[in-house]
């Protein structure tokens, strides 16, 4: 059984994909962090930057958008990546070849120019949105390229017949010669007729952005790529899913109205859930949301995963924990392999509920044999498959280290769901309580030598009040011809003490 449940509320619209009653991809939208990747909007050049040849361009959606110079000149190579095709080049190559990268950006933008521009990857945290001048407008069974004159056929489709028939079709579309089309995957399993009004319906949506865009006089969006709801359906019909299981009226009969125009590509049951439990408690997806939010994931072995986060990349450490307690010499290798396969199954899933992207480092538990290595590094390759994230994985080194990427489409389920802690900075870390109390004693003494102050009152948290030792320190401030009292305040954090003047009544600035 492999099933989409869509939970609907005010504020957030929660998708989690399932197989066999197991959770393996998780997507949250909220109203303010609407998705944007696919919008095409009215740009203006804010900033240009001749050193890394890259602008900054205001899209109105926050932090300006960024874009670099490949992504301005024609990229026949990253619509290949995008759609998993060859292009068959039906052009002069003398006036359409790549153009060279030895352009200057000056002499494609100028600042406060208006600009056509698309989102190909999500702002995230500070970052604003990725943007390309290479438009593509995707429908469901073709994609068109207003801007690049190629046309090619998914890599997907391998029938050689039907490839040839595909191409003649689109090559047979009357469009002016500057644009192009991809046929999708799901074009397989249409007719003629149908691919020719998607054209038509494509060729409307541009015409419709082109005068939009020449009205507009201010940064702003032209064209939204579907939502949520229209996603989940084509997906479920594209994964030969069994249902869709949605828990407000409203986006049912909106979800049964989109499956209408492609019912006849798959049997897909699309269902209203009435229970009073909540459907994400309904099917234990709440309990597998907790467990992404940590760090520690225990693996049915006995072995667990870490996932930590620097800058720059994503670390996830595989440890064997408890799986080798009864584990004989001679059995150990296989054991070790046993753990690693797991953790791969299980490392890939976590990718997709959390949504980690970037630069990511696994360190699997280290094996003797090479061949073992292949294993686990095969099973990785094979367990991202499936994800709609496209995924790079390098080979193993003599450590046990994998080095990966993996698609950043948006922010991960940490970055929506935590804000950094105000008081740790991120780092999930503070004080000791003994690293504060020298602290304190080197802050008293500084205060009655260098300050002169006599008679001071000090406030802390009470947890650290009971911890340090007062006789000791009034015999300090003794020492150094003062007075100190001390005052615990349960509204203070543990790391946070405040030195009072009680001559003046002030806090004494350190």
């Amino acid at each position: 059984m492999k099933e989409i449940i869509l939970n609907i509320e005010n504020k957030e619209r929660r998708y989690a994909l399932l197989k066999f009653g197991k959770l393996e991809e998780l997507i949250i939208e909220r109203k303010n962090s609407r998705q944007i990747t696919g919008n095409i909007y009215r740009g203006k050049v804010i900033n240009i930057l001749h050193n890394i040849q890259s602008a900054f361009i205001d899209i109105n959606e926050g932090e300006n958008g960024f874009i670099h110079i490949s992504d301005i000149l024609e990229n026949t190579k990253k619509f290949e990546e995008m759609f998993d095709m060859d292009f068959d080049i039906q052009y002069d190559s003398s006036s359409y070849k790549n153009k060279k990268m030895d352009k200057d950006i000056n002499q494609l933008l100028k600042k406060d120019q208006p600009v056509l521009v698309q989102v190909v990857k999500e702002p995230i945290g500070t970052k604003g949105a990725r943007l390309t001048s290479n438009i593509s407008i995707p429908g469901r069974y073709l994609v068109l390229l207003p801007n690049m004159p190629h046309k090619g056929v998914s890599r997907k489709i391998e029938d050689k017949e039907l490839r040839d028939k595909l191409k003649k079709i689109i090559n047979s579309f009357k469009i002016p010669k500057k644009m192009g089309f991809i046929c999708r995957t799901a074009s397989a399993n249409t007719t003629e007729k149908m691919l020719k009004t998607e054209a038509h319906d494509l060729l409307k949506k541009w015409n419709d952005i082109v005068k939009k865009f020449e009205k507009s006089k201010s940064p702003t969006c032209l064209f939204e790529e579907s939502d949520l709801i229209k996603r989940s359906v084509l997906t479920a019909i594209d994964k030969k899913l069994d249902r869709i299981l949605i828990d407000n009226y409203q986006t049912y009969k909106y979800a049964k109205k989109i499956y209408s125009s492609y019912s006849n590509e798959h049997p897909l049951k699309i269902e209203f859930y009435k229970y009073p439990i909540p459907i994400f408690e309904k099917y234990k997806i709440e309990e597998e949301i907790e467990k992404a939010l940590h760090r520690k994931i225990w693996l049915k072995c006995g072995g667990y995963l870490f996932f930590d986060q620097t800058e720059a990349m994503h670390t996830v450490d595989v440890n064997s924990g408890k799986s080798l307690q009864n584990e004989t010499p001679s059995n150990l290798e296989e054991a070790l392999v046993r753990i690693n396969l797991e953790a791969a199954e299980e490392i890939a899933r976590q990718f997709r509920i959390r949504n980690i992207g970037g630069l990511i480092i696994c360190d699997f538990i280290d094996m003797r044999y090479k061949k073992n290595q292949r294993r686990i590094l095969e099973k990785l390759k094979e367990c991202t498959k499936e994800d709609s994230a496209k995924c790079t994985i390098l080979r193993m080194s003599e450590l046990g280290l994998v080095e990966m990427t993996r698609q950043r489409k948006r922010e991960s389920i940490l970055q929506i769901i935590f804000t950094n802690c105000p008081y740790c900075m991120g780092t999930g870390m503070i004080k000791s309580k003994e690293s504060l109390v020298i602290e304190i004693e080197r802050i008293l003494k500084k205060i009655l030598l260098f300050h002169k102050q006599r008679d001071i009152q000090l406030f802390l948290h009470p947890e650290m009040l009971n911890y340090l030792n007062q006789k000791y320190f009034i015999k300090t401030a003794k020492k150094y011809h003062g007075k100190i009292e001390f005052q615990g305040n349960d509204n203070l954090h543990l790391n946070k003490y405040i030195f009072i003047s009680k001559k003046t009544n002030n806090p004494i600035e350190i």
